[in-house]
């Protein structure tokens, strides 16, 4: 049988499913020519990352289609139930990119507290010329050990990003509306671990208590983060988003950030992909990715071989 990795999968995964049986095409496909080229090669299985989409006009026009795989956690660029419902196997990687979202998340807070996206922009331009004035610039950094982080969204990653806040001396507080309590395991190199229970809290608490806030919530409808959101929260609030564009109303947060009310902002995804608007991705105060939380290499080798466990296991019983 013949899969199709439309927006690449890690060696190991390739190495996986060919151990059980499966062709790999790697060949990237055009979003208009899926449905043919999965016809014309006979593909049992098609893989996806947040590239190619796989809507209901994907899923009719290929009945020999077995399985639908996201490389990741969200999967709002698969109509699940339409699938499921036409006999296509659905599955993703919950699990496999936790800690690589979560580092990424501490790479835009420290980035923000220290100034390093706006030092990175001037110290090309103007290290030689006005040191001692960019010196000052930047010297108001502060420290994120002792402050309060809010996690809204305390699933997998929200979790992730809890240990290493533990870690660092950082307060924790979470919002979800599906989990009200979690016990947080902290590993030390030594062996040695501590737990630490997290009860969730009203979302309008965490807003008020929190000096920065870090979103882990799937896309929905609305503004997690709006206009009357920016105004609970606490001034010279930190914000980061590695989850989905469109949790945050960006015309608000260009309006909080030129106001002072929110220190910094770091964004790996955003509401107009793949095209964010000049606004976002040239302000002063905001660190950019382009939506590589999981994009690192340990995260890919588990999401390639999870991938290729699940399928053999659905199709090779």
């Amino acid at each position: 049988m013949k899969v199709l990795a439309n927006d690449g999968i890690s060696k190991s995964g390739i190495k996986a499913l060919e151990k059980g049986g499966f062709e790999v095409i790697t060949t990237k496909v055009a979003q208009e020519q899926v449905a043919n080229f999965i016809n014309t090669n006979d593909v049992a299985v098609l893989l996806v990352r947040s590239a190619t989409k796989v809507r209901q006009d994907i899923i009719d026009a290929c009945p020999g289609l077995k399985v639908i795989g996201r490389g990741g956690v969200g999967m709002d660029n698969i109509d699940v139930e339409y699938a499921r419902a036409n006999g296509k196997h659905v599955i993703n990687t919950p699990a496999s990119s936790s800690e690589s979202v979560a580092e990424l998340v501490f790479a835009h807070l420290f980035t923000g507290v220290r100034f390093l996206h706006d030092s990175n922009r001037n110290m090309p331009l103007e290290g030689d010329s006005n040191f001692e004035g960019l010196k000052k610039a930047y010297a108001n950094g502060i420290e994120l050990r002792g402050k309060t982080l809010g996690i809204i969204g305390f699933g997998r990653i929200g979790q992730a990003v809890a240990k290493m806040a533990l870690g660092l001396g950082m307060k924790v507080i979470a919002a979800d509306k599906f989990v009200s309590n979690a016990e947080i395991r902290v590993d030390f190199y030594t062996g040695q671990f501590i737990n630490v229970d997290i009860i969730t809290e009203p979302l309008e608490d965490l807003f008020k208590h929190s000096d920065f806030i870090t979103l882990h919530v799937p896309a929905q409808e609305g503004y997690v983060i709006g206009k009357d959101e920016f105004a609970l929260l606490k001034d010279n609030v930190g914000i980061v988003n590695c989850a989905r564009g469109g949790v945050i109303d960006e015309v608000a947060l260009i309006e909080a950030l030129d106001n002072d009310k929110v220190l910094f902002a770091g964004l790996d995804v955003f509401e107009k992909e793949p095209t964010p608007e000049i606004q976002i991705l040239m302000h002063p105060r905001i660190s950019l990715t382009p939506h590589i939380g999981a994009a690192t290499l340990e995260a890919q080798d588990r999401i390639g071989t999870e991938l290729a466990e699940q399928i053999i296991g659905i199709l090779k019983k």
